[in-house]
């Protein structure tokens, strides 16, 4: 089972994808573009965020175990970065976006969630309209997903709750 995190900047998905990894006991992934911009001191360009997927997906590749799988971010987030940004896709980007395969996305929501200053965040007036490409872009691309909102403590019971129903659903019980 590979559950993934998504949304807009300090929308909560690193510290939400934690909790729930550590729940289960499940294998966490960290988002690859944070340790890529803090080895170039935040600095990069639209060529970067295909690196940053290239790699990402590599380590993704060489390091998944069998059981739950938690993921703090995918191709979809360089995918939408890179439109919002340079207003232009890498076709590799899209490539990795297109060939990864949740079971499950959950789409961090704003609600309760204030901006939280990070040297290597951009973009603290624009995260409503960032949510909603991301919204967009879920829905077209028909996967399924869940919008958690609310507090934390909220947003981690959902969490858990769809993913031991998934867990259920498949034959198993993972807690």
């Amino acid at each position: 089972m590979k559950i993934v995190f998504t949304g807009p900047e300090s929308s909560g998905k690193t510290s939400l994808s934690q909790a729930v990894a550590n729940h289960f006991d499940a294998q966490w992934f960290p988002e690859h573009a944070r340790a890529y911009l803090l080895q170039r001191d935040g600095k990069y360009d639209f060529d970067d965020i295909e690196q940053i997927g290239v790699e990402q997906d590599k380590l993704r590749i060489s390091q998944e175990k069998r059981g739950i799988k938690i993921y703090d971010t995918e191709a979809t987030v360089l995918y939408i970065w890179s439109m919002f940004k340079y207003q232009k896709y890498s076709p590799k980007v899209k490539s990795l976006m297109g060939s990864q395969r949740f079971t499950d996305y959950f789409l961090c929501s704003l609600e309760g969630i204030p901006w939280e200053e990070d040297p290597l965040r951009e973009s603290p007036n624009e995260r409503e309209e960032l949510f909603d490409l991301y919204l967009e872009e879920l829905q077209k691309r028909k996967v399924d997903f869940t919008i958690l909102k609310g507090s934390f403590e909220s947003r981690k019971k959902k969490a858990v709750e769809i993913i031991e129903e998934i867990s259920l659903s498949q034959g198993g019980f993972c807690v």
